[in-house]
């Protein structure tokens, strides 16, 4: 196994031993903008009037239809289980980690210093709160969209220079 590779899956393995614990919370109540116990049960309808509530609805925060629309899909797939809705920002954030760590290691060629920002990255005390709250998906939502644009730049890039 690649050294890349090898590091990736270390990467990966302690984010998940990190923030496993955050899969045995409950949904939370209170908050500025937290997602309350009514929104999941309106998110849950996947006929005509919950999609549209769903994927049409406009509150104030961006990407609004992909998070709303993320923890529609959450619960057609879990139903109400709070464990799987945290798990799932869990795994987000893990494939951020290693995304990060492959498109810094493919734009330096530098795997040490690629790994030291990844492992900043995902173990850093500030990304606990856009983990283990639910209603923070919006933020592992929108890393891992960024991270997928500048890979798609990366490699963009690196056609045109051929």
């Amino acid at each position: 196994m690649s050294r890349p590779r090898l590091m990736g899956l270390l990467l990966a393995l302690v984010t998940l031993l990190a923030y496993l614990p955050a899969s045995r919370d409950g949904f939370v109540n209170y908050g500025r903008s937290g997602l309350r116990h009514g929104k999941f049960r309106r998110a849950k309808r996947t006929d005509v009037d919950g999609n549209q509530v769903g994927l049409h609805h406009r509150p104030r925060q961006q990407l609004a239809s992909a998070h709303l629309a993320s923890h529609m899909a959450d619960c057609e797939l879990f139903g109400l289980n709070p464990g799987a809705h945290h798990l799932v920002n869990v795994l987000f954030h893990t494939v951020n980690a290693v995304l990060l760590l492959l498109l810094l290691f493919r734009m330096t060629g530098a795997l040490w210093p690629a790994a030291f920002v990844a492992a900043l990255f995902a173990w850093h005390p500030l990304h606990v709160e856009s983990v283990a709250w639910n209603s923070e998906r919006k933020d592992v939502l929108s890393t891992f969209f960024a991270l997928l644009t500048l890979a798609g730049l990366r490699a963009l890039c690196a056609t045109r220079d051929r």
